[in-house]
């Protein structure tokens, strides 16, 4: 017969079973529920810019994945993709979310074809059901401004190592990794074709794996072993995401410094670029006399 001692876990761990059994409407184990993503310090400065002195017209064709690379793993061979293939989804996101929206104007270009089929359907029904009478579809918005870029860069292991300690039987490590992702983004006039801006960011991706066990003899011929240990990868889409949050942000104020565009308010406008450049270790020179907006 068990002892009591012996009995009581058993006890706990049927119960547990039971409850997730017997609750077939609840969340599984571990499950959790979706969260919008918490937005890091580069975000809330991008959305905390001050309005424009006009609202810019920009398009995003294409922003790529151009590193080329596949994930990484050390063991076997890994087919899927280092970073995300939908960067442009990131890139319109920021671009909206700039001042609370209104820097740009982000006009559709990722899905034109879908775009122009659902147009010409519009266009066809109507001539079918109301003639000469039809009414014409407005005219497609365009760009002054096109956005072009990309992922350029993936660095995999670019520092790695580890530290480990045994003292009796009772020890530790800790290993660490370090990749790199590298944006580049440039501002494009469709007038002249002239690069406006041109910006590179990086964010760096860490790995870290934390490990703790115990050895010890309990009697002659019984050993005790206990292992714990957590492992946590920041997630590479969300740094890309914070890298071309910083990229948009940092094109708001070179094309401010440049005189490209400006900020309603030019006193804090002027104030919020020198903090900028001070951040950025950039010599602070005189900004330049505000010439035509491409947008």
């Amino acid at each position: 017969m068990l002892s009591a001692v012996k009995f009581m876990p058993l006890v706990g761990l049927a119960v547990l079973l039971a409850g997730c059994v017997t609750e077939p409407k609840g969340r599984e184990l571990l499950e959790e529920a979706p969260v919008l993503t918490p937005a890091s310090p580069t975000a809330l400065d991008l959305e905390n810019l001050l309005p424009p002195k006009r609202k810019l017209d920009v398009a995003v064709y294409q922003f790529q994945d151009l590193t080329g690379k596949n994930e990484p793993n050390d063991n076997v061979a890994v087919f899927s993709r280092a970073v995300t293939q939908g960067a442009s989804g990131f890139v319109i996101d920021a671009l909206q979310r700039a001042g609370h929206g209104r820097w740009f104007t982000v006009d559709e270009r990722n899905g034109l074809s879908d775009l122009l089929n659902e147009r010409q359907l519009v266009k066809v029904t109507r001539a079918e059901f109301e003639g000469e009478n039809a009414r014409p579809l407005p005219p497609i918005r365009f760009a002054g401004l096109l956005i072009e870029g990309g992922i350029i860069g993936f660095d995999g292991n670019v520092i790695t190592g580890g530290v480990g300690a045994n003292f009796l039987n009772i020890g530790g490590d800790v290993q660490y990794r370090q990749d790199t992702v590298t944006v580049a983004m440039r501002v494009v006039s469709v007038q002249t074709g002239e690069v406006l801006t041109s910006i590179t960011t990086t964010k760096t991706v860490y790995s870290i794996g934390l490990r703790a066990n115990v050895y010890k003899f309990v009697s002659i011929d019984k050993l005790l072993q206990a292992e714990a240990g957590v492992t946590r990868t920041e997630p590479t889409q969300l740094a890309v995401r914070q890298a071309i949050d910083l990229a948009v942000y940092a094109t708001v104020m070179q094309g401010a410094q440049k005189g490209i565009w400006n900020f309603a308010d030019q006193k804090g406008g002027r104030a919020l670029l020198q903090s900028y450049l001070s951040k950025e270790s950039v010599t602070a020179t005189p900004l330049p006399a505000a010439k035509k907006s491409e947008g």
